[in-house]
């Protein structure tokens, strides 16, 4: 049979027709995979995370993160509230620390300044004008750690402490600690150093220093002395209950070339050491060991003080934490329904459930889940992913990595 241009020619459109629409179809392939791989690049890298679109005023200070109760009273309205992602500190208001709160605020010079649970700042000046920055600062009661930047030479950044006025120079990392009931105050300077004013005299105090304000004068200023250095049980220990509950000694050595004269142990349920979880509270301890019986199954937290022969009590050393697991008991722990809040900052909320009663753990705060088994968890966590650790009164545990971007489990331990 003759070829038939007709034939051929509709044969020829029709492959033309063809191939575009596979070219089309590959493209679109292309693009949906591109698409789906962007927006996983983009969740994981919080580029969906809302926009914190907050009207602050003219030189406040942020508060990078918080968590547990912290507090502000307004000085322009005396209004007391309750620090949100959303809260800014201006010249002349409050921030009040709970025992269970913290609260890191970043001023205008760039510098941080850690908020430490029960303690009352105030802060009396943040402006900036001619190109320089002034901060100041007052504590009347508990602990600041301050931290401070490379600073131009007109910028003033000042902490009250008792009687006495303290300039921070650049990069500077220091602590200060007020007692609202002696009037006193003390001054640890790790990095940098410190001008100090009281009654018109002039003091520099430098790195590795530590100084104390009594009645209107420096009464002490010495070498910094390290907190003591924990031994055993190691950090994270499993201690077996057999019956009868779980016996523990703990040990700890002085810090390399600063031996205390007395030691101050606290343990307790809680990573925050409130006051009706402390099971252990010795203070002026001469041994370097101390034994504890009847420990039930569960998770305990122990940290160290030292006080040297001048006087000088070191600062609280980082706390361990152990647990105490009954023999011969086992048994699963599992946990649903995960979902993680971006409150601001490095501020999460976890929430979850799991059986009723369970003691949830993690980034050091604790709670328990709840008669239907719900638990709600404030932590605060630098990092994208988050440890959370889940108990019973038994010594049972189970752990969760959990990313804080999503609210999956990464994986169990």
């Amino acid at each position: 049979m003759p070829d038939d241009p007709k034939f051929k020619a509709f044969y020829v459109d029709w492959w033309n027709i063809r191939k575009s629409t596979v070219y089309m179809l590959l493209a679109i392939v292309v693009l949906g995979v591109s698409f789906a791989l962007a927006v996983n690049y983009a969740s994981k890298n919080n580029w969906f995370a809302a926009t914190e679109n907050v009207d602050y005023p003219k030189d406040a200070a942020k508060i990078v993160s918080f968590e547990g109760d912290v507090r502000i009273t307004r000085a322009a309205t005396r209004e007391t509230i309750l620090v949100t992602k959303e809260t800014f500190v201006a010249a002349g208001d409050t921030v009040q620390t709970q025992a269970d709160g913290r609260a890191v605020i970043q001023m205008i010079d760039r510098s941080t300044y850690n908020v430490r649970p029960n303690s009352t700042v105030v802060i009396k000046d943040t402006t900036s004008i001619f190109g320089g920055t002034n901060v100041r600062v007052s504590l009347g009661d508990g602990q600041i750690n301050v931290r401070t930047e490379d600073q131009p030479q007109d910028a003033k950044n000042i902490v009250e402490v008792a009687d006495s006025e303290n300039q921070l120079l650049p990069k500077t990392d220091a602590s200060f600690n007020a007692d609202s009931q002696t009037g006193g105050g003390e001054i640890r300077i790790s990095h940098g150093g410190v001008e100090t004013t009281i009654n018109g005299t002039e003091t520099t105090i430098g790195e590795n220093e530590f100084a104390a304000v009594n009645g209107g004068k420096l009464t002490a200023r010495e070498k910094l002395l390290a907190p003591p250095q924990p031994s055993a049980p190691a950090n994270g220990a499993s201690i077996l209950d057999n019956g009868g509950g779980g016996t523990v000694t703990f040990s700890w050595q002085d810090a390399d070339g600063n031996p205390s004269a007395s030691y101050y142990l606290q343990v307790s349920r809680s990573p925050i050491f409130a006051s009706d979880a402390i099971l252990v509270d010795r203070n002026q301890m001469q041994t370097r060991d101390f034994r504890l019986a009847g420990l039930g199954p569960g998770t305990y937290y122990w940290r160290l003080k030292g006080t040297g022969r001048s006087g000088q009590t070191t600062n609280w050393n980082d706390a361990w934490k152990f647990s105490v697991v009954r023999g011969g008991q086992g048994g699963g722990i599992d946990a649903s329904e995960w979902h993680v809040d971006h409150v601001g900052g490095s501020v999460f909320v976890v929430t979850g459930r799991t059986q009723p009663g369970m003691i949830v753990t993690s980034q050091g705060r604790q709670t328990f889940a709840g008669s239907d088994g719900g638990f709600r968890l404030q932590i605060s966590s630098p990092s994208g992913e988050t440890n959370v650790e889940i108990g019973d009164d038994r010594g049972n545990r189970t752990g969760f990595v959990i990313n804080l971007s999503s609210g999956n489990v990464v994986r169990r331990y």
